[in-house]
């Protein structure tokens, strides 16, 4: 079941939100223990009993190192065995057979479970920061589980820490105005979603599947701004999407993007970008590692491990390793040299310089592999020997209007006028009178959309 399905839209999420608004305050995160594992069985119905067991392992491990917290031993032993389950399972399903190949074992590939790489670090976070001693021991497994299953963010983030929500989780507000405010964050998301990335989607998909060789210059560069754009507005739009339905449900999630394409360096494309994953790699991996306190070169090594990690994260290839090692040294030439010089430079230039170096990246990143890589490269600098053809022209005239809407919907473009402009006072309060019967006529469009598209795929269940 995705967000953006008649379904869940009709079905699932008002019974659901009637259910868990009518329900005493004491049996709501039954209610929303309930709703989380009927939503992640609907689509995997076997790896419900997966997500349960990493929900078991880490709640124990919480009451062990509670219970024992002057036995460093013993504490220790509970954290390490937490992490051996959860990143052995993980390892399992989701690297097992690259790993395998390495060395020249075939391997079967086993399907992987939705959404597992976001649940595990969820879950992992708790345990780590138990032994950190820097949230409290939750000793209602209900409660637990509840904040592991909390069907908003359970497939495709935000990566939500227990400590993001260890107050909400055992008594939160939920009323009328939450439901509105969180209604009209989840409508934003869900255009972004249906109307923007599902339809700038289909025209990678296409070129996606052409040859390579065969395609001119602007067909090749096309492709992989449509996919640019794509992924922005998918993954952004289903955070929108998860953080209001938590604020419906009384949860204030973390905010995950901050109109990244507007970056001014690729260090700062990953302060905006996918925030909750960079925050989750620099509290458990980089400052665990030394961060930059141990001298220049360690700091260097531990960027290094941070960003091959995080490509491997996203995807078990050489091609996700090389795209996170690839911002990785990026990243390392700013703090180096390049960040003093783009710190000097226009606005405009050094955003033209993120953007370009992000889109370069995403080739690595959506490619098959790195033989299809390197042919899109030589596609994008030389094509088939054409910088136009006859087909790229059709779909830049086909695309070019829903490209416009992409380029000022990710800037936030819109917001800043908005701030800028002096409203009197009559005219702010049109404003909000008429912002319900707005989403509800972006609501009826996107219904529209869905009832008559077959193309709707969440990029981020894959990891």
């Amino acid at each position: 079941m995705v967000f953006s399905s008649i379904i869940f839209l009709y079905f699932f999420l008002p019974c659901m939100l009637i259910i868990y608004y009518i329900s005493p305050n004491k049996t709501k995160n039954i209610v929303l223990l309930i709703s989380g594992l009927f939503f992640y069985a609907w689509g995997e119905p076997v790896y419900v009993f997966l997500m349960l067991l990493t929900t078991l392992v880490d709640y124990t491990a919480g009451r062990i190192i509670d219970k024992f917290d002057s036995s460093k031993k013993i504490r220790t032993l509970a954290l390490i065995s937490s992490l051996i389950i959860n990143l052995g399972i993980l390892f399992t399903f989701k690297y097992s057979s690259f790993f395998a190949g390495i060395f020249g074992i075939e391997l079967k590939k086993l399907p992987l479970p939705v959404g597992i790489s976001f649940y595990t670090f969820q879950s992992i976070s708790y345990t780590i920061d138990m032994y950190m001693r820097k949230i409290k021991v939750q000793k209602n497994f209900i409660n637990y589980a509840a904040y592991v299953t909390l069907f908003p963010q359970i497939v495709a983030g935000p990566i939500v820490r227990y400590e993001d929500v260890q107050n909400e989780i055992n008594s939160r507000k939920v009323n009328i105005y939450l439901l509105g405010e969180g209604a009209g964050i989840f409508i934003k998301g869900l255009a972004k979603k249906v109307l923007l990335a599902n339809n700038i989607g289909l025209l990678w998909t296409e070129i996606k599947g052409m040859d390579y060789s065969e395609i001119s210059v602007l067909t090749a560069w096309l492709g992989i701004l449509a996919f640019t754009f794509q992924i922005y507005y998918d993954f952004s739009g289903y955070s929108d999407m998860a953080v209001g339905l938590g604020k419906m449900l009384g949860f204030n999630f973390p905010e995950n993007f901050r109109h990244p394409y507007i970056s001014r360096s690729i260090s700062e494309f990953w302060r905006r970008w996918h925030i909750t994953l960079g925050s989750w790699f620099r509290s458990y991996v980089y400052i665990p590692l030394g961060g930059n306190r141990k001298g220049k070169y360690k700091t260097l090594r531990n960027l290094l491990i941070v960003w091959g990690l995080t490509g491997l994260w996203h995807g078990a290839s050489w091609n996700f390793i090389l795209w996170g090692l690839y911002f990785g040294i990026i990243i390392i030439a700013e703090k180096l040299f390049l960040g003093k010089y783009l710190e000097k430079l226009n606005p405009i230039i050094s955003i033209i310089y993120t953007f370009v170096l992000v889109v370069l990246g995403w080739v690595l990143f959506d490619t098959n592999n790195l033989t299809d890589s390197l042919q899109y490269y030589k596609a994008m600098f030389y094509g088939d020997g054409n910088i136009l053809d006859s087909f790229a022209l059709f779909q830049l005239k086909n695309y070019g209007m829903i490209f416009i809407f992409c380029i000022l919907g990710c800037g936030g473009l819109l917001g800043k006028i908005l701030k800028k402009i002096q409203l009197s006072e009559i005219v702010s309060k049109v404003i909000n009178y008429a912002m319900p019967l707005v989403q509800i006529a972006v609501m009826l469009v996107c219904t529209a959309y869905l009832v008559d598209a077959s193309y709707n795929p969440f990029l981020y269940f894959r990891f």
